[in-house]
């Protein structure tokens, strides 16, 4: 089409939109004045904050009864029950749970389980192994001594349709325990 036989058009169509504009807005003015006729609610003030009263910890404070000094415990030292735990953790020293970090380690502990997708089994020469497949889309083959995921998790039993695993992680007082976890089949 010519720019000669384009113009009109373009004429037509601002026409039509101009018409489209026009200056009745009776409903509008209509509508605020309603909006302001409206009676308007109290607001309840926001509550004051209560101010701040410091705390000054004493080591002992005094009974009221017999005015004895009575010893409060150091906030910045662990509880008796922790100090004991620990005590027992260190008792058991060489023999105590503890994860091989001499080892190498192998390709799927660089993951953690839940990134981790069992996809399914295959048995070669009586030997089930799993299949878990790993975020950067590589498929490993898994069998029971092999170690996977973040936790030192070893594998301790494979079947159709999941890995179960026995991690060492720590138990929050110095030691380590043991914790079984498993990667099923993805549905």
């Amino acid at each position: 089409m010519s720019a000669r036989a384009r113009l009109p058009l373009a004429l037509l169509a601002a026409a039509l939109l101009l018409a489209g504009c026009s200056r009745d807005m009776d409903d509008l003015v209509q509508y605020a004045q309603e909006i302001k006729a409206r009676k308007t609610k109290n607001i309840e003030p926001i509550p004051q904050p209560k101010p701040y009263e410091p705390f000054e910890y004493v080591a002992s404070i005094k009974d009221p009864k017999s005015g004895e000094e009575n010893p409060r415990r150091d906030p910045f030292l662990p509880t008796l029950q922790a100090r004991e735990a620990q005590a027992l953790a260190g008792a058991a020293g060489e023999g105590a749970l503890k994860p091989d970090t001499n080892r190498p380690k192998e390709p799927l502990e660089e993951f953690t389980l839940d990134s981790l997708r069992m996809v399914g089994t295959i048995t070669k020469q009586k030997t089930m192994f799993a299949l878990i497949k790993a975020p950067d889309t590589v498929v490993h083959m898994v069998q029971v001594g092999d170690h996977m995921g973040q936790n030192f998790g070893k594998v301790i039993g494979i079947n159709e349709t999941e890995v179960t695993l026995m991690e060492i992680i720590p138990n929050g007082l110095g030691g380590w325990q043991e914790r079984q976890a498993s990667v099923a089949v993805a549905q």
